[in-house]
């Protein structure tokens, strides 16, 4: 439950841990209370994209950044038609926004659109608790009236995991729609959305291609009414373990051959497809500085993520599939997750992590290009 009200300023806010940790501090956003799951994001920009970011669905979004807000809101950054976090803390909110696209203060927002937080806390000891712990459960309360810290604890016990939640309907688009091909039309493209993001068909579109968003919902036969030269997976809340309609969607599509491009969630769903197991992440990779190698290549990125699964899938060998030979083609530099999986028979492909770089580096740019040669090499 949450109200409009602007909280920034003196209302008291406690922030309470599933495991009983309590953080205290002032209202920022809506006052009320809201729940979630805690992870911390290490992007130093971008909070607008990220807040607008769909595969945050359920989560409160710790930013350890210390400074948030001094860019403001402005009305073209948002990844999506609103916000999705379930809540946010930040450690020290900018007084005053400075941008010349800025055109409302964080915190307005914020309480615009009901998102709970909380400021004033010492984020950086909430970072290492939760890289210590794990992402967990955790409530926001705020307001005068606040319950006894036993009361607000077994309230944050009772909400539900993000281990088993199937959330991409709950996100995605419900009617179909077209993003246009900029320029000379090469290529049409069915993209089933599990919660994408604004900037990703535009990329696409950059390169000429006639992006069909599609809800999640879609079945094989919607994918294929629209006639499509390739077929992409987008990124995602959830737990890709419960996800069965889309890996269903996804094995159709590999049985027909069609160039396939996965990204985040949907790199996950790959997975899937192809027989691997997937498992959730102890406190997971969300940021916009994280190193990732493409092995087929050698070469380094510094890539933009936000996921708490991840892939099962051996790193030392190729793996024999229902749709032939496959590998991991990305791993991350600092933990080695598999950010990346290739068939070697087939033309699909995805990355764990965001190509279309809103907010982020534009390292991984290429594997758009790297799409668009699949589905030349298809037609030729």
């Amino acid at each position: 439950m949450t109200t409009s009200t602007r909280g920034t300023g003196k209302v008291p806010a406690v922030l309470v841990l599933e495991d009983g940790r309590i953080f205290r501090g002032r209202a920022y956003g809506a006052v009320g209370e809201t729940f979630g799951e805690a992870v911390f994001s290490t992007g130093m920009t971008g909070y607008q994209e990220t807040l607008t970011d769909p595969s945050y669905h359920r989560q409160v979004v710790v930013m350890t950044a210390p400074h948030v807000g001094n860019t403001g809101v402005n009305d073209e950054d948002a990844e999506s038609r609103r916000i999705w976090v379930s809540g946010y803390v930040v450690r020290d909110p900018a007084r005053v926004p400075s941008n010349w696209r800025s055109r409302r203060t964080l915190d307005e927002e914020l309480a615009a659109q009901g998102v709970v937080g909380i400021c004033g806390v010492d984020t950086r000891a909430l970072t290492r608790h939760l890289r210590e712990r794990g992402a967990m459960r955790v409530g926001i309360f705020s307001g005068n009236a606040l319950p006894d810290e036993g009361t607000m604890l077994a309230e944050v016990r009772q909400a539900p995991e993000m281990t088993g939640a199937d959330l991409s309907a709950e996100v995605a688009t419900k009617e179909a729609y077209v993003v246009p091909a900029q320029g000379e039309k090469k290529f049409t493209v069915a993209a089933v959305d599990l919660g994408i993001k604004g900037m990703t068909p535009y990329r696409m579109a950059e390169r000429g291609i006639e992006v069909h968003v599609l809800p999640a919902t879609a079945t094989v036969d919607d994918v294929y009414a629209v006639n499509p030269d390739g077929v992409f997976f987008s990124n995602g809340p959830g737990d890709p373990a419960a996800a069965d309609h889309a890996v269903s969607v996804m094995r159709g599509v590999l049985e027909r051959g069609t160039p396939l491009f996965g990204i985040c969630f949907g790199n996950q769903i790959l997975g899937r497809a192809l027989g691997f197991g997937t498992y959730k992440l102890k406190y997971g990779h969300r940021g916009i500085n994280q190193p990732v190698q493409d092995r087929t290549t050698g070469k380094v990125e510094v890539t933009a993520h936000n996921h708490g699964f991840a892939v099962d899938a051996p790193l030392d060998k190729v793996s024999d599939t229902p749709f032939g030979r496959a590998e991991v083609s990305h791993v991350c530099l600092n933990d080695n997750v598999v950010e990346g999986l290739q068939l070697l028979d087939k033309p699909a492909f995805s990355v764990q992590y965001h190509p279309e770089a809103a907010a982020g580096p534009h390292d991984a740019a290429y594997l758009f290009d790297r799409f668009v040669s699949l589905m030349e090499g298809q037609r030729a």
